[in-house]
């Protein structure tokens, strides 16, 4: 995501197109990217440190974007899917 002292033009066209298409109460939108990584093998904890070091280094670009990584199961991202 782009930090927050950073201008989101994109996220603030979607925020003033939701009134118009009926979606009221939403004071704030912020456009992000996301990356999705397939790991093979077990998520130790330095499975972690090497994919928040790739994030880092090549995903983000951390002079003006802030990252979360995080894990999740398969069947949490199908459930997410749906």
């Amino acid at each position: 995501m782009l930090k927050p002292e950073i201008l989101d033009p994109q996220g603030q066209a979607v925020q003033r197109a939701l009134p118009r298409l009926g979606f009221e109460g939403i004071s704030d939108v912020r456009q992000g990217k996301r990356f999705e990584l397939e790991v093979d093998g077990p998520v130790d904890d330095a499975a972690l440190a090497r994919i928040h070091d790739l994030a880092e280094s090549f995903l983000a670009n951390t002079v003006i974007e802030d990252f979360t990584v995080r894990v999740e199961s398969d069947d949490a991202v199908a459930e997410a899917v749906k």
